[in-house]
């Protein structure tokens, strides 16, 4: 348990040595020992600090959410507020300062109030709100406080920083499907999907398209006796089905289309605009595919369509941000190890005193015990050795973030959209009719282009929409007179290239009969 001098206590220690040093150098004993007893006190302070800190915790200081759920569903954007509650059960009062929720950066936090009074066994409950930044499974790791003294205790010479590791999960959904997977499922109220547009197809329906006569090969099932009898003739039933669209959705999460500020970067616009026509489509009745892709594929979901289905896009999309992987994660085994050591040691009960910094199989052991903890479940992460999987995926089980890539994956991406592309194609169950991809335009000489004139020559309807990388940064016209400093120089020229890439991407998907666009910003940064 650490102690900190607040700067009353700096102060005293500091006149306390100023008088100590006059007093020597005066030579008066009474001056030296006024100088030693503030010196003195400041030390007893500490002591008497942490024996009182020590009690609170023994006699039951501790922390709780006032909600029952382990895991909160919100949508990108949003702001939820919750409570949680501090309960004081020792017989001290204590003041709290500085009271914060430890949480993702991708969470924005604040806790009213910041300043908490707790008197002898006593209870209090505050509001924790967190507006959601990014699509994505983070983590509430707790609430930290630092203790000084009492409320009627004047100035305290002591803070001690006190953390309740309490893990809470947030899943962030984007805007346009959080609305469609929490909205009132059975009943009436799901079949809007019926509504299709109706089609001169032969199929099993509840339209009757016409009545005919018998031909050999009519299955008696469609027989219609009561017209057969009245015509002296076989007739059968020919009905109408409902044809729908085959929709796929093809997206780009390579780590390079996450740089940017958090809310602004390429993939975050991405990800809301292939949110929002999966709901579009779903909601029409249409059958919907997605394929999450970077240098391997990370989510392939067959066309379904449907409530449930709309779930399965959603948690495929909330995982597309996940950088966990080996190959998307710039931190090595060791890094991944430390980090899980700091978080897991306030929830073991020993608090890993009994593991050996070096015992990577231990510490992955534990961890994998202390995962039943965890708000999430997610897959297990990819991983050279069984070790490291077990402690990747326990920092994806509590939503702990970590640093992406440095390099990029364009070049493997790619090859990996290529091979998806002609899985599409080749798919007989279920053709497909519209295809969507999100992702930067590809080379002149790309596999993709081959896979693409295939489809366009299957009459698919292909459309390519482009990241916007010019949002990350600031657009000239945004600033007044030239740019003065380097800086501005930076974000000047790579704005003026995303333009001009943009502009050259556009021209090759137009030779192929593909229709660019740029992806729409759905919520502002």
């Amino acid at each position: 348990m650490r102690l900190h001098p607040t700067r009353a206590t700096f102060h005293v220690a500091l006149a306390g040595a100023a008088v100590a040093s006059m007093g020597v150098a005066l030579r008066l004993g009474t001056v030296v020992a006024f100088g030693g007893a503030m010196i003195l006190a400041v030390a007893v302070g500490r002591a008497f600090a942490l024996a009182a800190v020590t009690r609170l915790r023994a006699a039951g200081f501790e922390m709780v959410w006032s909600t029952t759920k382990r895991v909160l569903r919100v949508a990108r954007g949003e702001t939820v507020t919750f409570g949680a509650e501090l309960r004081n059960r020792s017989s001290d009062e204590m003041r709290g300062i500085c009271v914060r929720a430890i949480a993702s950066s991708m969470l924005e936090t604040t806790v009213e109030p910041e300043t908490v009074d707790l008197l002898p066994n006593s209870r209090l409950e505050v509001k924790v709100s967190i507006h959601a930044k990014r699509v994505g499974r983070w983590g509430v790791h707790g609430m930290a406080l630092e203790v000084r003294g009492t409320p009627a205790g004047g100035e305290a010479l002591y803070e001690v920083p006190l953390m309740f590791a309490n893990p809470f999960g947030i899943e962030v959904f984007p805007r346009s499907l959080h609305a469609l997977v929490t909205s009132p499922r059975g009943g009436r109220s799901r079949r809007a999907a019926e509504a299709g547009r109706a089609a001169p197809a032969l199929g099993e329906g509840d339209e009757i398209r016409e009545l005919r006569d018998h031909v050999p090969g009519d299955p008696f099932k469609r027989i219609a006796w009561k017209a057969s009898a009245r015509r002296g003739r076989l007739i059968v039933r020919d009905m109408e089905r409902e044809e729908r669209d085959v929709v796929w959705l093809v997206l780009d999460a390579s780590v390079e289309l996450w740089a940017g500020p958090e809310g602004r970067a390429p993939l975050d616009d991405m990800v809301d605009e292939v949110a929002a026509l999966a709901a579009r489509h779903l909601s029409r009745g249409d059958r919907v595919g997605l394929a999450v892709l970077a240098s391997r594929p990370r989510t392939w979901l067959s066309p379904a369509s449907g409530a449930p289905h709309a779930v399965k896009i959603a948690a495929a999309l909330a995982s597309a941000a996940s950088m966990i992987d080996v190959d998307r994660c710039e931190l090595d085994e060791w890094e991944i190890a430390q980090r899980v050591s700091e978080h897991a040691r306030p929830l073991d009960p020993r608090g890993l005193q009994d593991i050996p910094k070096s015992n990577l199989d231990l510490l992955a052991a534990r961890a994998q015990a202390l995962r039943a903890r965890a708000p999430f479940a997610p897959r297990v992460p990819h991983a050279p050795t069984t070790r490291e999987q077990q402690l990747r995926h326990y920092i994806a089980a509590f939503g702990i973030e970590v640093p992406p890539r440095v390099e990029g994956e364009r070049e493997k991406t790619h090859a990996t959209m290529a091979g998806a592309l002609d899985m599409i194609f080749n798919d007989k169950k279920a053709r497909a009719s519209v295809l969507y991809v999100f992702s930067p335009a590809p080379a002149p000489t790309s596999e993709i282009l081959t896979a693409l004139r295939r489809l366009r020559a299957r009459r698919v309807d292909v459309r390519w929409s482009l990241p916007p990388f010019e949002r990350a940064v600031p657009a000239p016209t945004d600033r007044e007179g030239a740019p003065t400093r380097v800086r501005e120089v930076v974000e000047e020229a790579v704005w003026l290239r995303a333009i001009a890439a943009r502009a050259r991407a556009e021209k090759i998907l137009r030779r192929l009969g593909v229709r660019p666009r740029v992806t729409e910003r759905r919520i502002a940064g």
